[in-house]
């Protein structure tokens, strides 16, 4: 039912940011070509990970351009278009699609709770309607934990019952699998993304279209290997990054990881509110990454 193109494994792509709280776009371009390189079936931009709602909308509008003018593959990237104000999110959303990026990805309207499925069809439908002449592929963005609003599988139906294959996915970052299972049984079109890379073996033959990861900004090369091949032993690598952040907050923690791996300590940086590990997390993590890379 739906025209996405996007499938498999997609890095939720952190951004770097300069030293006056600015998105590096030459380190981001530079990671996301490294990302692609190592397997990574797509992008996700300006997502939590890419700490979007921390940026203003001349800032995300400024990384869309510049990730288009890099030349960069717009087919194999999805971009954050939420706001919490419907204008804001309709310019990222008209962007997207001037910019040819491959679909939206769209948190709900966030700030006020709770929000009748009434505003939400009506916030999505303004949405659709912008971007009815390149009928740009919303993907709808379920992380109730941050944004205090579900897309829930009755509002899912009546979503697609009324725009049809414009709703082209769902990213959920709530961690219920039997949730995500409910979603994905709506519709054999309807692209569904767990956050986690654990779900890639289900997703080469199941009912999602792989995963949207925070964590393949570490481990994209085992990702790809266990979803295009079943690769066991990968995946079981993969998972064991991911479990580097247990308890740990992972937007900081990958950045600090980011950072260490690189050595380009710039890519600490974050932009307020988040802020970077402290002092006992930074020694968690680092004995962690020493306990991974022996043996077992």
């Amino acid at each position: 039912m739906t025209n996405a193109t996007l499938r498999g494994v997609i890095a939720a792509i952190a951004t770097p940011v300069d030293d006056g709280g600015e998105p590096d776009l030459a380190r981001l371009v530079e990671h996301a070509r490294s990302l692609l390189d190592d397997g990574c079936d797509g992008l996700n931009l300006l997502g939590t990970t890419g700490e979007a709602t921390s940026f203003s909308i001349e800032q995300r509008l400024r990384v869309m351009d510049g990730v288009a003018a890099a030349g960069l593959p717009l087919g194999r990237m999805m971009v954050g278009t939420g706001a919490a104000a419907c204008a804001d999110a309709l310019g990222l959303t008209r962007a997207a699609a001037r910019l040819g990026f491959a679909g939206a990805l769209v948190l709900p309207p966030f700030y006020y709770k709770p929000v009748k499925a009434e505003g939400l069809v009506a916030y999505i439908g303004a949405l659709v309607e912008a971007t009815s002449d390149s009928a740009l592929p919303i993907y709808l963005y379920n992380f109730p934990a941050l944004s205090g609003i579900a897309y829930t599988p009755a509002i899912v139906g009546r979503l697609i019952e009324r725009f049809g294959d414009r709703i082209a996915g769902l990213k959920d970052s709530s961690g219920d699998l039997d949730y995500a299972g409910q979603i994905a049984a709506l519709s054999p079109g309807l692209a569904v993304f767990p956050s986690n890379e654990g779900t890639l073996l289900q997703a080469r033959e199941g009912p999602f279209a792989g995963c949207i990861s925070a964590t393949a900004n570490l481990n994209a090369r085992d990702c790809a290997a266990a979803y295009r091949t079943g690769d066991g032993a990968a995946l079981y690598r993969a998972v064991r990054v991911r479990s580097l952040f247990t308890d740990l907050p992972l937007v900081p923690g990958i950045k600090a990881e980011l950072a260490r791996r690189t050595g380009d300590p710039a890519w600490a940086r974050m932009v307020a509110p988040l802020v970077g590990l402290d002092d006992s997390e930074s020694r968690t993590l680092g004995a962690r990454v020493a306990a991974l890379a022996g043996p077992g």
